[in-house]
């Protein structure tokens, strides 16, 4: 079992993680400018087994900064092209979040497993809805 569902087995309502270490959360996101070692990530994490449900935070949005964290992470930059390009035309800072959905539901309705939180899963007899 994973820390975030041990923490969340500890809890009886959601609750948020902040300052992930850089190296576990992607590229994009922004480090803490105190604390450059962690980022301004945000985790909620439903209550029980359920695990995170939103996930989020601020995005870096100067180019450098962005070339220097895929080179820290020995990413290709030709892959991430594209992303780059977002911010050589102009950025402004922003931020951005996740809702798992289909997590958020099976945490609502206290269902056993995802696959019933999904509306048309992919089982190993069904590919196609």
């Amino acid at each position: 079992m994973g820390y975030r569902k041990k923490l969340a087995m500890k809890f009886d309502v959601p609750f948020f993680l902040t300052h992930f270490p850089k190296g576990v959360k992607a590229f994009y996101h922004k480090p803490d400018p105190k604390r450059p070692e962690v980022t301004l990530s945000a985790d909620m994490l439903a209550p029980e087994v359920y695990g995170e449900i939103i996930g989020g935070g601020p995005r870096i949005h100067d180019l450098e900064e962005l070339l220097q964290r895929i080179k820290e992470e020995k990413l290709d930059p030709k892959d991430y092209e594209w992303y780059v390009d977002l911010r050589r035309y102009g950025s402004v800072p922003h931020a951005g979040f996740g809702l798992g959905i289909e997590r958020f539901v099976m945490w609502v309705c206290k269902l056993k497993h995802i696959r019933d939180a999904i509306p048309f899963p992919r089982l190993i007899n069904r590919i196609y809805p």
